[in-house]
Parts: structure tokens; sequence; C-alpha cells
């Protein structure tokens, strides 16, 4: 065998023990009449070590060889460590080496494999294999399996049942843009990679299955960023016979589950707003609410008072910085930068401290008198040491831009700590969003959404106002999950897809599978789909999903370890009747 223990386990009770250990080397330090060796593997690290007065002549010699990543295998005798380490778990411990057997050399890395490493992103991610035996990345997939054995374990006690669905399905005009498989079979047709297992999963609701789950890759072509990739996996999930609390409860309790596994952390509550609420208070449809800075409306305490600015906005909105009166202008100005900057689009700023005096200085005192600047205060819930940061214009667009400030604020001043939990549902969703390149009204979440039997009437005379059934899980600023209640009768699904813009013909050719089976008895049914790689990255206190996904793309989507997407010969460009159309 090749060992007999791994690198993280021997203690002091094993002293004297015969071992039989392999691994990568690590490091050596070379004393002359004594060398110590740090093995590695998965589970840790053992320190080995070679002495003149105890060690043969050639087994020195060959430790004196050794490079950093050598594959070896040792095999020796556990012994009291002189000088112990305590910050590893084998750290009392050494074994003095009786038999050395290099099995594989290895080039100098082009990085440090250690947790501080000095290797860049783009070179980690080309030698992905290398940046896998550092700690931080290992432990982060090592989490990102105990995070989905809980899932499995908690959905399957619930008796959901998994089932794999298909890879090569049919595009759809709706969401992003599908990644395209040519059939060979098939000349000129193609497959798609699935986007969501969305109507197959509706299907086996169909079949009787009652409830599903499918920890599943899809596949969006899209521009990516931190938190996305173009394959990317979900917990997907669906049920039968069940209304949109059934689902709140039951994923809530996963979530409540896997908090109390990852970090033996118990939330009692799942604050719930609508989505009208969160836009009010946020101006944003997956809140960050560890922190405060709520949006204070000040339409009607700062119009009217010859600042024409304030009096020909849509919408006037503000935010308190706690403690932050004591701003000075140098820095509050580098903040007007901020939010003037293309990425956030501000035409300007207006600002108001709250002095701890109990008066008040802002940037528009020839306008506003100190009784104007107290009622700003008290719309916006500002006190005395604050800092009222005011946005104005287009109502939309102005939410949008104080919601990031808001959010760059909080992380200039530490307020989104990572070791702090606060999920939220967001409901009643719009169920459609116009699209002004389009000119029309696309889906909001999908097609198969169900309208609020109450806002049905709307559909013909006032489209965008018909709320959906549908609620996203929020986890400290970011959406882990979203889902609806399902369309599940044909002629519901067909004024849907007339409200969508397609003809009877088009929804028959794209949809006609789905719509078939709802003729033949379909339950009343719903679902939800987690984001896997983001769920995890926020349950291991990050922001970004790389480290969390064993061999990412990068920023351009491109794969820089085997230099994928990539041409391919024309033999098989033939064969899939692409030759032509590439060429053209």
């Amino acid at each position: 065998m090749y060992r007999s223990h791994n690198c993280g386990e021997l203690r002091l009770t094993d002293t004297d023990k015969e071992v039989t250990l392999a691994g990568w080397v690590q490091k050596s330090r070379d004393k002359g009449f004594m060398i110590w060796v740090d093995l590695r593997d998965r589970y840790g690290i053992t320190q080995l070590i070679f002495d003149e007065a105890r060690t043969d002549e050639t087994i020195m010699q060959q430790a004196r060889s050794l490079g950093r990543e050598f594959v070896i295998q040792i095999k020796g005798t556990v012994i009291e460590r002189e000088s112990k380490n305590t910050n590893i778990p084998t750290g009392e411990i050494e074994v003095l080496v009786n038999e050395l057997t290099i099995l594989n050399e290895a080039q100098l890395p082009p990085f440090t494999i250690e947790d501080e490493t000095d290797g860049g992103e783009d070179l980690r991610m080309k030698y992905r294999y290398l940046d896998i035996r550092r700690n931080p990345v290992k432990n982060s997939l090592l989490f990102r399996h105990k995070v989905t054995q809980e899932v499995r374990n908690y959905l399957s006690n619930l008796d959901f049942c998994e089932v794999e669905t298909p890879y090569l399905i049919k595009s759809t005009p709706e969401g992003a843009r599908d990644f395209v498989v040519p059939s060979r079979m098939n000349p000129g047709q193609f497959y798609a990679l699935p986007q969501s297992p969305q109507t197959f999963k509706q299907l086996l609701m169909v079949g009787g299955l009652d409830k599903y789950f499918q920890i599943v890759k899809c596949f969006r072509d899209e521009d990516l960023r931190a938190d996305r990739q173009p394959e990317f996996t979900q917990i997907d999930c669906e049920m039968s016979f069940i209304e949109q609390e059934d689902i709140l409860n039951v994923f809530e309790g996963l979530t409540r589950h896997l908090l109390k596994t990852t970090h033996d952390i118990d939330i009692a509550q799942f604050p719930r707003m609508t989505y009208d609420e969160a836009m009010r208070r946020y101006g944003n449809d997956k809140p960050d609410i560890r922190f405060g800075m709520e949006f204070g409306e000040l339409n009607a305490v700062a119009q009217h008072k010859e600042f024409a600015v304030f009096n020909n906005a849509e919408l006037v909105v503000g935010i308190a910085v706690p403690d932050a009166a004591s701003y000075t202008r140098k820095q509050i100005d580098a903040l007007i930068d901020w939010v003037k900057r293309p990425q956030v689009g501000a035409l300007g700023m207006v600002y108001c401290k709250c002095e701890l005096d109990g008066t008040f200085k802002s940037s528009v005192d020839k306008f506003y008198d100190q009784a104007d600047l107290a009622k700003w205060a008290e719309a916006i819930g500002a006190k005395a040491g604050d800092l009222i940061l005011v946005l104005s214009g287009p109502a939309n667009k102005t939410r949008t831009q104080l919601s990031a400030l808001r959010m760059e604020l909080a992380n200039r001043l530490g307020l989104r700590k990572p070791d702090e939990f606060a999920p939220l549902w967001v409901t009643d969703f719009p169920l459609l969003e116009w699209d002004e390149e389009t000119g029309r009204y696309h889906a909001m979440h999908h097609p198969f959404t169900s309208p609020k039997k109450e806002d049905m009437h709307l559909l013909d005379t006032d489209p965008g106002k018909v709320r959906a059934n549908a609620y996203d899980l929020v986890l400290n600023g970011n959406e882990i999950g979203g889902g609806s209640i399902r369309i599940h009768d044909k002629e519901t699904q067909a004024l849907m897809f007339k409200h969508l813009g397609f003809t009877s013909e088009q929804a028959q050719e794209q949809f006609g599978f789905l719509m078939n089976a709802f003729q033949y008895g379909a339950p009343p049914h719903g679902g939800l789909a987690f984001g896997l790689d983001r769920l995890v990255a926020i349950l291991g206190g990050q922001e970004t999903i790389r480290d969390f996904i064993a061999f990412p793309k990068n920023n351009a989507g491109r794969d820089v370890m085997i230099d994928a997407p990539a041409a391919i010969e024309n033999a098989q460009l033939n064969e899939l009747s692409l030759a032509l159309n590439i060429k053209g």
C-alpha cells in the first residue's frame, strides 16, 4: 500500500508506530547533518526528519535531491517533536524516515503552493491543478461538497426524488442566449444546452413524481462577472399540489439547515417584503438587510423650494450614512465623483451634514433653511452625526443609482460582514417587463410563471401592473434562489404566450409538447432553483464564486488551462455541415 496514514492524522499517541506516508513535498530545510521535509496531502502536513546519526547515507542523499512538489513515499517511525508547532494538528510529532521512494519528480511550480501565494489570478487559472493543492481552494471545494451533501440529505428526507433531465434540448427564444450544439445526424439542425431544466421538471410533475430535485449544470451564453459563469450549477426543485407558502416553508427550512450545519447559526426569522417595497426602501430587488441606510423619499419636503434640480425631478430620495457627518469636503467630493462615473450615471449629488449640536449644514443652504433640513432628516431617519446624501431624477434610474451608492458605502464602512447572514424573501414580482429595444413585453421570470388571480383582469388593459406568483430568496444582498407557482392549464399558458408576442403557431412550435401535456391532467405545481455556486460562495464568506468551482472560466468565458474554446478541424466542420456557413 502507498500509505498507512494520511498526512493530517498522526498525533503524539502514535509515538513509536511504524507508518507509511505519501504526498507532495511542501518544502525542505537542510542543516547538513539533519534535513526536515514537510510532506503534504489533502488532509494536512506531517514533518519528516532525516538525521545522519539515525538515517542511512543513501537516504540522506535522496532527501537532499528533493524539490518542491516532488511526489514521494516514505516509511518511518513516529517520534515526539522537540520543537513543537501548535499551528498544525500534527505539530507535536515528526516521522524519522528509514525508507524513501521518489514516485515522481516535479518541475519548480510557477507559483508557491501556499495559502498566501505569489501567483496572480491568470497564472493560477492556467495551472489550476496546482492551485487546487493550496488550502484556500482545496477547502472551498471540500466546503462545496459538504453543502451539496447536506442539500441531498435534506431534500431526500422530505421525499424529494433526484431525477436527471437531458442536456441536449431545443433552443427557445426566451431568456439569455443559448449555447447551441450542431447535430451530425441531422444536418443543419441544432440542439441547445439547457439554461435550466424548467419544462422538464414541469413534465415530471405531470408525470406524477410529486417532488423532484436535481443538482444540475446549466448554460447561458452571456457576459460574465464575478458571480457568473457560462456554465453554472443549480439546485433545481419542483413540487406538486402546493401553494406559494408551502414552497417558502420548505426552502426556508433548507436554508436554515445549511446555516446550522455549516456555521452553527440559528436563523429564527426570514423577513418578507414585496418587490415594490424592496425597490422603494432599497432601490434593489435583492437588498442586503444586514445594515440600515434605507431610502427616504423627499419629494414632499424638498420640492417647491426654488431649487429647480429637485423641482423638476420625478423622485428626490436620500440615505443617511451613519456617523459620517465628520467627512471632509474632499471625502464628499470623492463620493460625488463616484456616483458620476458612467457605471452609475448620476449627474450630481446633494449632501447635508447632521451636526452633533443639532444644526444642519448642506450643499444647498441657499435654498433650504434649518427647518427644511430637519424635515429631510426626519424623512430619512437621520440622527445627529449622520451624513445625508441625496440623488434626484427619473424614479427607477435614481433608485438604482442610490442603491449602488448604498452598497459602495457599506463596503467602505465594513458593514457587509461575511460571518453575518441575513436571509430575506422578496415576493410579488411583476409578471412582465417592457423591453424598449424590442418594443414588447418579456416575462420577468419565465413564460411559465403564473399571474396572481386577482390581477388576471389587467392582462389585456395594463399588463405591466400584473403581479406574478414569483419569489426570490435573498442572502446578504445576493439572490441565491428564485422560483414561482407555474401555470398548469393550457388556456392560461396560451394567454401568456399571446401577451409575450407569440402567435398560436409559434407557441405550438416552441412549446407544444408542454401545452399538450397540460391536457392530460397537470397538477398545480411550482418550484424554486438555488444557484449552488453563489450559495456556496456566500456561505463560505466570499462574494466571488471561482474558488468554489474546480475548473472555472475567466472573465472572457475562456478556460485558459485547456485553451477553450478553440477552432476545430475542417473535416469535423464538414461532418457537422458547418464548413460553408463558417466560410460564408
